[in-house]
């Protein structure tokens, strides 16, 4: 079963028909908010709101554990998580895709793994890559069939939010090589590698960073939302109905 977590932009999924909602609990508490069983494009998915409902939790606040632990629970084996991001580099542009390559971790005081010293034995998983490889190719193939461009080389910055970042952090995170910054994906992969399961980030960018462009970001990301979630609604539309084929 795929799972798809939904980012800013992303807290529900129209036009589609949700066929069973789950209220569940996990050793780490309750995720975010109760996880949808979408059907459409001939296949299902379950669908979890990163952000809860309304989008009222801040990057720092979300349960990532009982997020991916929740996924885990209904059978989710493949997860592609979507991101709202900023770019630092020239491309992509606003309002349009990246399948995140890397990443750089910026957070502090988030709760990045499950081995707490209670449930279970330490793990020093692999993350290099953070993506697993197949799934990130299959998303591409899927994409490419739909007819969205998608940048694949792509470094994410992870920063600890929810403010936006200083021009100056943004000349930090491009001379440290990244070229997108975003808030969410860290612990989120690492937490989905330590579960088993298959992941990636198909990042949004709706505003460049600061200092990298004039004018207002707000006004950016209102202007290139709509658009580059139409992109993900296509490639999500062609993902679903292919695992329905599988």
């Amino acid at each position: 079963m795929l799972g798809v977590i939904g980012g800013t932009g992303l807290n529900e999924i129209e036009g589609v028909q949700v066929v069973e909602t789950r209220r569940l609990s996990t050793p780490w508490g309750v995720p975010s908010a109760p996880a949808q069983r979408l059907r459409w494009a001939r296949g299902e998915c379950w669908f979890l709101p990163r952000h809860g409902q309304g989008h009222t939790l801040a990057p720092h606040r979300i349960n990532y554990r009982a997020n991916v632990q929740a996924l885990q629970q209904l059978g989710v084996r493949q997860v592609l998580a979507i991101a709202a991001v900023g770019g630092i580099a020239a491309t992509p542009r606003p309002g349009e895709l990246a399948l995140v390559e890397d990443l750089i971790d910026y957070t502090w005081g988030r709760a990045h793994t499950f081995a707490d010293g209670v449930a279970g034995p330490l793990r020093h998983i692999e993350f290099a890559p953070p993506f697993n490889p197949e799934w990130r190719s299959r998303v591409a193939a899927c994409a490419e069939q739909c007819g969205v461009d998608l940048v694949t080389d792509a470094v994410l910055g992870v920063t600890q939010g929810p403010r936006l970042e200083t021009a100056a952090e943004i000349r930090r995170l491009a001379r440290d090589g990244c070229t997108l910054v975003g808030m969410t994906t860290l612990p989120e992969a690492a937490l989905a590698t330590e579960a088993g399961l298959d992941y990636a980030t198909l990042a949004v960018v709706v505003n460049p960073a600061a200092g990298t462009a004039d004018g207002s970001i707000h006004a950016a990301i209102e202007a290139s939302l709509e658009a580059g979630m139409a992109q993900v609604h296509r490639v999500l539309t062609t993902l679903v109905g292919q695992s329905a084929q599988a």
